[in-house]
């Protein structure tokens, strides 16, 4: 299993996959592992594991039933955010998909997608998503 990692979900994939390829191999000592300025994906790893990933917020929005909304938020009173798109997620590798999933929904997790096939963003890739109790956005995947 691989560690959690975040993944940014980018408006302007070509412009944030320049600055995080620019500044996160000699900050960090990450390495590119996968992606191009195209998008719509890219991570960078350290010791084989993932530390940073960008994905296309569009195509996320979109998977997760969240494209209607502003990407950016309004502005809105501080104790009242207000809805957008997501910027940032928390991605699990998990062993099951369905298992993680009913785990989650046990513990105080929202459902947002029930377990679904992939393909289109890597072979065999199947994921579900939950929204914590404070609504943050977590991918459940395995492969």
């Amino acid at each position: 299993m691989d560690a959690p990692y975040h993944r940014l979900l980018v408006a302007d994939f070509p412009a944030c996959f320049a600055f995080y390829d620019a500044v996160l191999p000699p900050l960090t000592g990450v390495a590119p592992a996968e992606g191009a300025p195209g998008g719509p994906y890219a991570s960078w790893d350290l010791d084989g594991r993932t530390a940073l990933a960008l994905f296309d917020r569009g195509q996320l929005a979109a998977a997760v039933g969240t494209a209607a909304l502003p990407a950016v938020p309004a502005t809105a009173p501080a104790t009242a955010p207000a809805a957008a798109q997501d910027t940032a997620m928390l991605v699990l590798r998990v062993g099951d998909v369905e298992q993680a999933l009913a785990h989650c929904l046990r513990h105080g997790g929202g459902p947002v997608t029930g377990p679904a096939d992939r393909p289109e963003w890597g072979p065999g890739l199947r994921t579900a998503h939950v929204r914590d109790p404070e609504g943050r956005l977590i991918e459940l995947q395995s492969y």
